[in-house]
Formats: structure tokens, C-alpha cells, sequence
């Protein structure tokens, strides 16, 4: 493809002239179904998903095809961590590719490109992708966590189904969909809009929401019921949306986003002991070690593996 193609969108521009980041809307939003007459129903080895190993919105589905023994239903296809000018890409490191399996793309931009020629937005992960009719699914990585483990509930173990243990159970689903919605704005997005700020009011005004909203989340963990996990006894979609926010958050949003108020190990002790909990469950809560094993410390900008901050928050 012409490189013409590729100058319609400038990927490295992160916050607008006010110094305020604010994140595109998805343009894909399309949703697999369980119903085998819909148009993208689930199907084993129809659906692959691209995911870069240091991306917290792709580490949230990489999290959820482990927890629900999706791995060999949907394929993971793994892009290098390092984004260059022109986006995500296949290179041989950071456990990726040489290039695209499917289609032989050094490139993810040639993968958007494909589904639709006339795209100008990012090219982001994750990236749910039908061979069928080559096209993209959702590059919404909630709703991607959404359909994967709704409507592919047939293809997962019994024992891991939505019926016997639940991500979202109905008698909790308005409490975890309330607190996913501030969670995102200011935490899980927050981090984004504090660390991309390009003005000192813009940077301030993220940063003093965001660690009201930890301080929130630290006054939850205190309430009976909310324990070992956010809302009780069993993982659910709110532990995984918020897990990789906060695995991030001392060892790299503290120092390069300059979310440096407060950390998680020492100023936040409830946080810090469900991240830890969470972190190292080995058992059938995490489908032996979900969360841990998806979390890849060694993917890091120019391949540079930070040193601290001491002492370490995953000492079990």
C-alpha cells in the first residue's frame, strides 16, 4: 500500500491543543453472538486476536482468554511492544512475530487497512479480528472482554462457565457496571490523561481525580463483602478491568506519567494486598495463574527493564 495511505493520521499525537488527552472512540463495534444465525456468531477458530504483551487494554482480554480456557478457541497473535511511527508491528521481539501469521502484514495498520481502506483513526490492540469475513470485530477492549466471555460460554470448560461462576453475576452486575464506569474515566484512563497532559492545569486536574478515585477504591476494599476480591469471594469483570491499571502503576505510571502523589505499596495497604492476592492466585479462582501469567514485565520502551522501586509489591 502506498505510503500516501498511511499520512492521513498522525498516531503519535496524544493530546489535543487545550493539553487535554482525550481518547478516541472505537470505530469498530461490531459483537459477536452466541446465536448461530447471527452475523458474527461464535465459532471455534473463526476469530483471532492481535494483543501486544505491555498494553494494559490488550493484557485485560489476553487476562480473560486464560481465566476461561479460551486460548485454543481464539488464537492470540502477538505484536511487538514498542510502538514506531508507524504503529504496532511484527518484528521478531518482544515474543511477536516476524510478521502477521495470516496475512504476512509487518505491519497492524495493514490489518485495519484491509477491513476498511478509507480508516483513518489508530491502529490500536486489542484487535478482534473474523478470517471469515476479514474484517475487524471491536478494537473496544471492553466490549471485546464482554463478548468473549458471554457468548463463548459453550466452548469453555464446564466448571469455568458464566452459569457455574459468573464475571459478572446478576445479582452484582448494576454495583460492578457502576464502579467500571468511574474506574475507567479516572483510573484506567486516568493514568492517560494525567501522564499525556501538555499543560500544568490539565496535568493537575487528572492527577488530584485520579488518586481520589484510588483513595475510593482503598475506602471499598475496607467495606464487608469486598474481600479477598473487589466484590467478594470470586474474581469478577471489575477485578480484571482494574488489575492492569495497577500492576503498572508503581513501577512505571508513578515515574513516567508523573501519577507520583502516592504509591500502591506503601500509601494504599488494602490495594496493595488484592493486587498481591490477585496477582499470585495459582488456584481454580485464577484457572492456575491467569492473571500472573499474562503480566510480562520484561516488555518495556527501547527494551529497558526498570530496576525498581524497592521493595518489590509481587513478594508473595
Amino acid at each position: 500500500m502506498a505510503t500516501a495511505e498511511f499520512e492521513k493520521t498522525d498516531i503519535l499525537k496524544l493530546a489535543d491543543q487545550d493539553g487535554q488527552f482525550r481518547r478516541k472512540v472505537s470505530q469498530f463495534r461490531n459483537f459477536i453472538s452466541s446465536d448461530p444465525s447471527s452475523p458474527f456468531p461464535a465459532e471455534k477458530d473463526r476469530y483471532v486476536v492481535y494483543i501486544n504483551l505491555g498494553c494494559p487494554w490488550a493484557h485485560r482480554v489476553n487476562i480473560l482468554l486464560h481465566l476461561k480456557g479460551l486460548t485454543s478457541v481464539i488464537p492470540i497473535i502477538i505484536v511487538d511492544c514498542q510502538l514506531v511511527p508507524n504503529g504496532w508491528s511484527f518484528t521478531g521481539d518482544d515474543y511477536s512475530a516476524t510478521a502477521d501469521p495470516l496475512y504476512g502484514f509487518k505491519y497492524l495498520r495493514d490489518l485495519y487497512l484491509k477491513a476498511d481502506l478509507e480508516y483513518t483513526g489508530r491502529y490500536t490492540v486489542p484487535c478482534l479480528w473474523d478470517k471469515k469475513n476479514e474484517t475487524i470485530i471491536s478494537n473496544e477492549s471492553s466490549e471485546i472482554l464482554r463478548m468473549l466471555y458471554s457468548e463463548f460460554d459453550a466452548f469453555v470448560p464446564e466448571d469455568r462457565r458464566e452459569s457455574v461462576k459468573p464475571l459478572l453475576p446478576k445479582h452484582l452486575q448494576k454495583e460492578i457496571e457502576e464502579m467500571n464506569e468511574w474506574v475507567y474515566n479516572t483510573v484506567n484512563n486516568g493514568v492517560y490523561k494525567t501522564g499525556f497532559a501538555t499543560t500544568q492545569e490539565a496535568y493537575d486536574e487528572h492527577l488530584h481525580v485520579l488518586f481520589a478515585s484510588l483513595d475510593r477504591l482503598e475506602k471499598h476494599l475496607e467495606q464487608p463483602g469486598h474481600s479477598p476480591f473487589l466484590f467478594g469471594e470470586h474474581i469478577t469483570e471489575a477485578d480484571i478491568r482494574l488489575f492492569t491499571t495497577m500492576i503498572r502503576f508503581d513501577a512505571a505510571y508513578v515515574t513516567i506519567f508523573k501519577c507520583n502523589l502516592k504509591m500502591i505499596r506503601y500509601e494504599y495497604p488494602r490495594l496493595h494486598d488484592w493486587l498481591r492476592r490477585v496477582y499470585w492466585d495459582e488456584g481454580e479462582e485464577s484457572n492456575c495463574g491467569a492473571f500472573k501469567k499474562t503480566t510480562h514485565f520484561d516488555c518495556a520502551p527501547n527494551a529497558i527493564i526498570p530496576a525498581g522501586p524497592l521493595h518489590n509489591i509481587l513478594l508473595p
